[in-house]
């Protein structure tokens, strides 16, 4: 059965690098290794922006078994440093498989975020792999599931650094969003703007509230999008595109795909094809898979267009993007 092996094969090829069998060689492990390895995860963030997910994945995996082994063996503080890293570099695993498109894979190493995160009895990262598991909710469309891991990292507040609080505050909102609940989206989120400049912390993960222009903004605009809000998320795409940066390349993409739809929604489907024109280009240079899933959503909006002069041009803007795959 070739379909069956073909998918062994890739499971193995996914989970590889969690899943090494000991027993391990003992060695001395320096403490100096954790900050080698926050330095690198810095560096992966800044890559993710400009590559996309697809030439990342081998690199952050294979550094995560590394840092497993050392796991093994290392001991006190130096282990306890080792499993906070190795729960973030996990994580940052589930996300590029999730941006490429690949759940599976996503949920899986979500997974192992969370066993580390419980490992290290560190309740940041905790609530951070809880946050990392409603991201994977999200996008399968459960709301309630998101939202009932977002209250859950949120039971234990008082203990949290306010960047955790801020990151499960924007997923319930998220998860409020698919479930129709306009009033939860802006009251979470004006609830975790109030705890912006509060957030102080030296963790080296989950720093994109701080790394992200307008970050809460892009939150409500995409919320916006998903409960049909055209008009109201349009206008929130364009102030959050005027600050993007250069080196966020593959964000900018997702965020033109999203005005582009929102447009659509709005009724002007020019606006929406002229938007779409970039996202494509980059779609194409990135080769995320999420990108992809947002120019078909706005394919669904634009559907009333589609026999008209104008949808045949998004057919044409969008054609090298169904090329590749």
């Amino acid at each position: 059965m070739p379909d069956d092996d073909m998918k062994r094969r890739a499971f193995v090829s996914v989970t590889a690098a969690a899943l090494t069998a000991g027993p391990t060689p003992s060695r001395h492990v320096d403490p100096a290794l954790i900050a080698y390895f926050q330095e690198q995860l810095e560096g992966h963030y800044r890559a993710d922006m400009l590559l996309g997910p697809h030439d990342l994945i081998g690199t952050v995996s294979e550094q995560y078994a590394l840092i497993d082994r050392l796991i093994r063996v290392a001991g006190g503080e130096t282990r306890r440093g080792l499993l906070r890293v190795g729960a973030a570099y996990a994580a940052l695993v589930g996300w590029l498989y999730q941006d490429a498109g690949d759940m599976g894979g996503a949920s899986f190493w979500r997974g192992i975020t969370q066993e580390i995160a419980m490992r290290s009895r560190d309740p940041h990262l905790i609530g951070y792999s809880l946050v990392n598991q409603a991201q994977v909710r999200t996008d399968l469309h459960d709301g309630r599931g998101v939202i009932d891991l977002c209250e859950t990292a949120l039971e234990n507040r008082q203990v949290l650094v306010p960047k955790i609080r801020i990151m499960a505050m924007q997923q319930q909102a998220h998860g409020a969003s698919l479930t129709g609940d306009r009033p939860a989206v802006d009251q979470l989120i004006d609830e975790a703007d109030g705890l912006l400049d509060r957030v102080d912390d030296d963790l080296p993960w989950g720093n994109a509230c701080r790394r992200t222009p307008n970050y809460l903004e892009v939150q409500r605009a995409t919320c916006y999008g998903r409960l049909g809000l055209g008009r109201e998320a349009r206008d929130l795409w364009t102030q959050v595109l005027a600050d993007v940066p250069e080196t966020a390349r593959r964000d900018r993409g997702v965020y033109l795909a999203r005005q582009a739809t929102a447009a659509a929604a709005a009724s002007d489907p020019e606006q929406a094809v002229e938007i779409a024109r970039e996202a494509a280009q980059i779609a194409v240079d990135t080769r995320s898979v999420r990108m992809r899933k947002e120019l078909g959503a706005l394919q669904r909006v634009m559907r009333p267009w589609q026999d008209a002069p104008i949808g045949q041009d998004l057919v044409e803007v969008l054609a090298p993007v169904d090329e590749r795959g």
